[in-house]
């Protein structure tokens, strides 16, 4: 028996991956960046692979990771986190820095980064386990590091479904009345950002997406 209640209790943080190869640059978001030896110092990842991201760094070999600060705007996670490298530049707007290896890392909002050479991958079925030496490191700020709890708990933030951590809704109740009231209604309100939908007839001014933070500005009405 599997209670997968008891992953919960499971610790994590929460990161922002780049890669580039070529001119092709990409980035997402994964929680589960890890120290795997300290002699030489090795650390690895475990990435959908059907994110953009997961195939420039295969094609490159090399993968930044910055660690998120407890102070990092919901803007910036869903940026990361709810939009595709293949048909967004994820970097135009964030503050970036390139590391020896000429591999961008996000510089805003976060506590360190890691550049990272590739040299072993496992395929575990929908995700690819990365592990590679890491080629240089450093602290960008004195900021407390955000946890996964504190992503969930502070910010309010959700899972999206290709992270590793994430669960089907179980609550079939919770997933019959919000099938019900978009069934119900001839038009919603969709974050531009992330994706996400609200049934309301208006949004009012104070509004925030509850998954990637924006206000209601970035919202469009969309017909169901």
């Amino acid at each position: 028996m599997i209670d997968k209640i008891a992953f919960r209790s499971l610790s994590y943080g929460l990161y922002l991956v780049t890669a580039q190869d070529g001119e092709k640059q990409a980035g997402c978001v994964v929680n589960t960046f890890s120290q795997v030896t300290s002699s030489p110092a090795q650390a690895s990842i475990a990435i959908n692979k059907d994110n953009f991201t997961t195939g420039v760094i295969t094609a490159s070999g090399m993968f930044e990771v910055s660690v998120l600060a407890q102070d990092a705007p919901m803007e910036l996670i869903g940026r990361f986190g709810f939009h595709s490298s293949a048909d967004t530049d994820k970097f135009q707007e964030t503050e970036t820095r390139i590391d020896e290896a000429g591999v961008p890392y996000v510089a805003e909002h976060t506590v360190a980064h890691f550049c990272v050479k590739v040299k072993q991958t496992m395929d575990l079925g929908t995700h690819l386990y990365i592990m590679g030496e890491v080629m240089e490191s450093a602290v960008l700020s004195s900021e407390e590091p955000m946890t996964y709890a504190y992503y969930h708990q502070v910010k309010g933030g959700k899972t999206p479904p290709k992270a590793s951590s994430y669960e089907q809704p179980e609550n079939a109740q919770e997933q019959k009345e919000e099938s019900e009231g978009a069934a119900a209604r001839t038009f919603a309100w969709r974050c531009t950002i992330c994706g996400h939908i609200e049934y309301v007839d208006e949004l009012p001014d104070d509004f925030v997406c509850p998954v990637c933070g924006v206000g209601k500005e970035l919202f469009e009405r969309i017909e169901l």
